[in-house]
Formats: structure tokens, C-alpha cells, sequence
């Protein structure tokens, strides 16, 4: 008698907040829609379907009758739908009332739009986190999947992966199924009769009862090359008519079906873990070559199955330490949680359901880190979830706020790096200075228009340059079927190898350089320069911070030194004053740098602000300034010479940002491009534009000079 394994298929589709509308249309047309037409025409073939409050949006506004064919499938016991967090959040990486606020929206929409009252959720990217028992069992859910690497780090073998498992934390519960990692490598991208013959061979060993696949949707028709494969050339049908033939031996089971009639393999604690790539990805440039390096070195002596689950990288929280950047965000996004959460507490209701929706979109995770995908490197996904944050913030203004025009200035850890920041918000900007890391302005927010000038992203070397270097470039499979997105190599622009640039500092505004005479645009822009002084990423001491009135003001110092030649060094100090007036969008700087030494000195101050439009190359982008002449795009590096302003403007947007001063200044200008992979190939993204002040600093021993800076955005229209 043949003996019947369970198959359990969960499918997660899913496009992020912020995320083009094309994009979201040729995904819809390509891929979730033809899933679903031939699903219908398989009744034998029953899965668990996940789709992403984002994405659920899009659908519901641009194309409903979809919701409705699902519904439909759901109504006739073909199809379980999955909850989780709305917006597609890091549940451990959100304050817990957020993240079972988000999984209870999902649970709600779900109810009311499909008739289903759901018992399991997706975890987003499968990552895994000791608290999260007690999130999901709050929520009212009792499962979730997550992938076998999870359990093979609790010690768990090869032979335990076919079942589920429970596990709790202070006695809540919650159900874990494994993921096959052989299927999710293996559908859609080998033969139909390979996966039924692999699914048939586990059915036979004693103690299978089931196998679990689950894995993004976009693999059926979003990757490169599975369009043609999956659709055209009939994988998917073909795949479906292989299951329901062979419907003896493989039964399509839902998995709350199987919890109900199966008892649990035991109880399991897991680690913190996501799966394989995710954990690499978080590791350090270096620290990722040597865990390469490790890999393969096991894999050659041929231990990898023996010694796998004492192999792992890195957990999904190093994001914020590898990518300051994300820390950044996800700091700005926990302000304003506790800033909603405060409003709530003192009774301040008015609109805030609207600000909760607002914040809960700017904890959708895409943005928040970077591997195969792009995530963080593009700048548009980590200018929505600023846009959402700042819009939240300005609902929660409105209501706690009795002024039009209001001002407050706090210092506290923002960064959580073990540092004071100084924070000064009002009711035009949101500003975060960091004394400890050059005594810059490392956030710049200008409510008006909800968009984050300060948005760039620093240049960083990452382990995958290295294929780049080596032009180990080759997208053409060895066969005709689709290769998997983890091995695709594909270069998007000719010579891309020498736009490799890797800088030495974080990018930021009011980073302070002292430069010789012999320093150009040039070698500037690509890093290429020696500093002669200490200022750039040092620690700045605070002097004044303060609220007197109506405007904030903020001192810090730094008691540092010059390289004057020969060796020699020269002590000198820069003080930076900052003030803001709580009626307009102006943060004005005054400095001091003062010879504190024996000898004159004779250099170049470089003022250095890194702002962005977020596009270099469209029209509607470009610089402004009294010695800009047309619209130049904002790709165009440039130097100006004796000019005391220089500026973006945004017609799309509707503002501008200027940089001025009352003193006469040189600049340099330049876009800040980077090298990232994503799932279609290598290419270059703008982050941001580096605008340098130079100023001549002409001293004398004793003697100090003093200069004005304002940097200034309004809006346009």
C-alpha cells in the first residue's frame, strides 16, 4: 500500500511600501493574477496564501475583482489565508504593542474581506525571535512557518524536519513548521517530476508525515527568467496536474487542517535566526569573506551536512550596526512610536487612528536593510518609510501642540549608541544633531513637505564587489531552465567596477574638513585626499543647549589639531553654534576656528553637506544658486567660485534647500552614487548630493575667524 505524505504549500506575496505603481502592475499581471486563474482550474491543489497589507492596497484599489477570486477560492476550502503583521513589518524589530497592533489589522482585513478568521501568519522573512511566542498568541494566532535552519540550530537533525513543533516563552504558545530548504531551492526552478519523485521519496521514510514548503510568490513570475518559465512554457499548471495525478501518495493539505489531526513532534526552543542568506548578509564586508572562506573550506572536506547547524552568520538586528543608516530609521520610527504611544495615554484621540496607520507603514521592513534585493540601497523605499514616520509625527503634532508655531530642543541617546544627541523639533523641521560623530546634523526633516533631505546613504564596500572586480558577470543559464535568483550575475552598465568608491566617514551635514591647497574636486569626491586636521568623525563637546523663547540654540566645541607640515601639528579649535527659530524652516550656524598654536596657519575649511532630491538625472531636479545658470540635473558635478549661495530645487516636490552665508565661499558639488546587487543584476543609485563649502582660514597665532552658514528649505508651490 502506498503510503500518503502530507504537502503543505504557504505562498507569500508581497511588494513594500513606497515601491513604484508600475512595479505593483507588472507584478499583479506577471504573477499573482495568473497564480490564481490557474489555481482555479486545479480544485485538488490547496495551499496557504499570504498577501502583504501593501500589496492588499494596491489590489483593492487598482484591481478588487482579484480579492474576490480569492475569496471565492477560500469559500470552496481550496485556499487558507495567512495573516502578519499589515505592512509587512520585523516584528521583533517593532515595539510589541505595534506589532500585535499590525498582525490584529491583518487578522481584521481578513475577516471582513475573505470570510476567514485566520489561525497562522507569514513571518516576515521568516525571522525569528524568542519573544515572538507571546506577539503571535496575543494576536489570537496559533502557527507560523519558518525555515529548517531555525530548527537544525536547536539541534535538531535532518530527519526531524517533516512535522511541526511547539515552543512558548513564559507559557505562551505557539505552533513552528519547518521549511524544506530543498524545495524552496528547487521550486520552480527544476522539473515538475523532480519535485513529486523528491516529495514521494521523503513520504517513505518512517516518521514523515509531512513536508512544508513555503516562499516568496514573486518566484513564479517577478524573478528574471520565470515569466517565460513558469507560464509560457506551463511549469506551474504542469506542476499542479503532477499533484493532483499523483493525489494517492501527496495530499494537499491546508495547515490548520493538519495541526487538527496531527499532534505536534515535541516542543522546540529556537534561536534568533532568519534564513541562510539573510544571516550572511548581515555580516561585515570582511567578517562575510571569512565566513565564505569557512563555508567552503567545510563544504570541501565534506562535513557541510554533518557540521551545518553550527555554521550561521549574523542576526537580522547587526542591519543597524552594519548600515548606520537603518539604524537611523529604525530609531526615528521608535521616536515616533513614543511619541504616538504618550499622545494615547494623555487622552489625545482626534486623529490618531490616521497617525497609527502612518506609523505602521513606516515599519515596513524593506527599507530597513539590504541583501540580494535591494532594500536600503534604494533611496525611494527609504523615502517612503521617512514620508509615513514624518506624516505620523505631524498628525501627533497636531494634537498635542497648542501653538501654530512651536519649538522644543531635548538631548537624549536617539541613535542608541551609548551618546547624547540633541534633538530641536518645531513645526516646520525635525532635527537631530550628533556631537559625538563630528558634531554634525545627521537628520534634517522638513515637515512641510514630509520628506527627509538628509536621506543619503554612505559608500561602503560590500562582499558582493568582489564579483564585480573579478567580472565574474554571466546571466545566461547552462540550460533552458530558469537559474535561481541566488546565482543570476548580471551587470547593468558598461566600466560599473570603477564607480566602486568607498568612503572613510558617515555622510552627513556640518562635517567639518581642513584641507591644503593641493585637495581638489576630484580627489575629494572619490575619497582620494589626506584630512590635516581631526575633525571629521570626532567627537565634538556640548557647551549650551538650550530653549530661550521661541528658537532653540545648540554650541559644541572641539579642541583638536592641524598638520602644518614637516610633521608638526598645531592645536585648534572649532566651535559651532547653531540656532533655530521656531517660525521658520532655518537651522543658522556660526563658527569660530581659533589657532591655538605657535605659528600661522594658512588652509581651507571644507564645510561638507550631504542632501538629497532623490533623483540626479530628471528635470524636475536640479541646482539653483547665484552662479547657476539654467537648470543643470543634479548629476552634474560642478565648482563655483566667490558665491555665497548654492542649492537644490524640487519642482516635483515643490521646495527647495539652500545653503548660504554671508561670507564668500568656493564650492564643490558632486553626486554620491553607489554599486549594489539586486534581483535583477549590478547597478549604480544615486544617494544623495555632497555639497562642500570652502573657506579660507588665514590665522595667526591667538588669532580666530568666525563664518555664517544657514541652511534653508521652503517650499515652492
Amino acid at each position: 500500500m502506498t503510503k500518503t505524505v502530507d504537502f503543505l504549500v504557504g505562498i507569500h506575496n508581497h511588494q513594500p511600501v513606497g515601491n513604484f505603481g508600475h512595479v505593483f502592475e507588472e507584478s499583479f499581471e506577471m504573477c499573482y493574477d495568473p497564480q490564481i486563474k490557474i489555481l482555479f482550474d486545479h480544485p485538488g491543489v490547496r495551499i496557504s496564501l499570504h498577501y502583504s497589507g501593501p500589496l492588499l492596497e494596491w489590489i483593492e484599489a487598482n484591481r478588487p475583482k482579484h480579492i474576490d477570486k480569492v475569496a471565492e477560492l477560500v469559500e470552496r476550502g481550496q485556499v487558507e489565508i495567512l495573516s502578519g503583521g499589515f505592512y509587512e513589518p520585523i516584528l521583533s524589530a517593532i515595539p510589541e504593542d505595534d506589532a500585535i497592533g499590525q498582525i490584529e489589522m491583518m487578522n481584521g482585513y481578513i475577516e471582513k474581506r475573505f470570510g476567514h478568521k485566520p489561525s497562522g501568519m507569514w513571518s516576515t522573512e521568516r525571522i525569528w525571535d524568542p519573544c515572538l511566542p507571546r506577539i503571535i498568541s496575543r494576536a489570537g494566532l496559533k502557527f507560523t512557518l519558518l525555515d529548517d535552519t531555525h530548527f537544525y540550530y536547536a539541534g535538531l537533525e535532518s530527519e526531524d524536519m517533516f512535522g511541526y513543533y511547539f515552543t512558548e516563552k513564559h507559557g505562551d504558545g505557539v505552533i513552528v513548521f519547518p521549511i524544506d530548504k530543498t524545495l524552496r531551492y528547487s521550486i520552480p526552478f527544476k522539473l515538475p517530476e523532480e519535485t513529486i519523485g523528491y516529495l514521494k521519496q521523503a513520504g517513505e521514510r518512517p516518521g514523515v508525515d509531512c513536508v512544508t514548503y513555503g516562499d516568496d510568490g514573486e518566484k513564479f513570475g517577478v524573478w528574471p527568467g520565470t515569466y517565460k518559465w513558469v507560464f509560457e512554457e506551463n511549469w506551474l499548471p504542469n506542476f499542479y496536474t503532477a499533484l493532483e495525478d499523483n493525489s494517492d501518495s501527496i495530499r494537499m493539505t491546508l495547515f490548520s487542517e493538519f495541526i487538527e489531526r496531527s499532534p505536534a513532534k515535541g516542543r522546540v526552543y529556537l534561536p534568533m535566526a532568519s534564513y541562510d542568506e539573510m544571516m550572511e548578509w548581515t555580516l561585515s564586508a570582511k567578517s562575510g569573506e571569512r565566513f565564505e572562506e569557512a563555508r567552503d573550506t567545510i563544504s570541501e572536506m565534506g562535513k557541510m551536512n554533518e557540521w551545518k547547524q553550527f555554521l550561521r552568520g549574523g542576526l537580522w538586528d547587526n542591519f543597524m550596526v552594519k548600515y548606520e543608516e537603518a539604524n537611523r530609521m529604525s530609531k526615528r520610527m521608535l521616536y515616533v512610536s513614543k511619541k504616538l504611544s504618550s499622545a494615547l495615554r494623555n487622552g489625545k484621540n482626534g486623529r490618531l487612528d490616521s497617525a497609527r496607520r502612518e506609523l505602521y507603514m513606516g515599519q515596513c521592513n524593506c527599507a530597513y536593510w539590504h541583501g540580494l534585493f535591494g532594500g536600503l540601497y534604494l533611496n525611494y523605499l527609504r523615502h517612503a518609510v521617512y514620508e509615513h514616520l514624518i506624516k505620523a509625527e505631524n498628525i501627533i503634532n497636531s494634537a498635542i501642540q497648542k501653538k501654530k508655531n512651536w519649538i522644543e530642543i531635548s538631548r537624549l541617546d536617539f541613535d542608541a549608541d551609548g551618546n547624547d544627541e540633541v534633538i530641536v523639533e518645531s513645526s516646520h523641521i525635525f532635527a537631530c544633531f550628533n556631537p559625538s560623530y563630528s558634531g554634525c546634523l545627521s537628520v534634517f526633516d522638513f515637515r512641510e513637505v514630509n520628506f527627509s533631505v538628509t536621506n543619503t546613504l554612505t559608500r561602503r564596500k560590500e562582499i558582493y564587489h568582489r564579483k564585480l572586480l573579478e567580472h565574474q558577470a554571466d546571466d545566461k543559464p547552462d540550460n533552458d531552465q530558469p537559474a535561481s535568483i541566488h546565482d543570476i550575475v548580471n551587470v547593468k552598465e558598461e566600466r560599473l567596477a570603477e564607480a566602486l568608491i568607498y568612503d572613510d566617514h558617515e555622510r552627513h551635514c556640518f562635517v567639518d574638513h581642513l584641507l591644503d591647497t593641493q585637495v581638489t574636486l576630484a580627489n575629494f569626491s572619490r575619497g582620494d585626499f589626506l584630512e590635516i586636521g581631526d575633525f571629521a568623525g570626532q567627537r565634538f563637546d556640548i557647551i549650551n543647549c538650550e530653549k530661550s523663547g521661541d528658537s532653540a540654540s545648540l554650541k559644541m566645541k572641539r579642541e583638536g589639531v592641524v598638520e602644518t607640515g614637516g610633521g608638526a601639528k598645531q592645536p585648534v579649535t572649532i566651535t559651532k553654534s547653531f540656532t533655530i527659530s521656531g517660525d521658520r524652516p532655518v537651522i543658522h550656524a556660526l563658527y569660530e576656528v581659533t589657532n591655538n598654536g605657535n605659528i600661522a596657519i594658512d588652509l581651507r575649511l571644507g564645510v561638507e553637506f550631504n542632501l538629497t532630491l532623490l533623483a540626479s538625472d530628471a528635470e524636475d531636479r536640479y541646482w539653483i544658486g547665484d552662479a547657476i545658470s539654467g537648470k543643470p540635473r543634479l548629476k552634474n558635478s560642478g565648482e563655483d567660485k566667490n558665491v555665497t549661495n548654492i542649492g537644490m530645487r524640487d519642482d516635483w516636490f515643490g521646495f527647495e534647500v539652500m545653503l548660504s552665508s554671508d561670507d564668500v565661499f568656493d564650492v564643490w558639488r558632486f553626486p554620491v552614487d553607489t554599486v549594489s546587487q539586486s534581483e535583477s543584476g549590478f547597478e549604480r543609485t544615486y544617494q544623495g548630493s555632497c555639497i562642500v563649502l570652502l573657506l579660507p582660514v588665514k590665522l595667526n597665532p591667538s588669532e580666530a575667524q568666525t563664518f555664517n552658514i544657514d541652511l534653508a528649505v521652503k517650499k515652492t508651490k
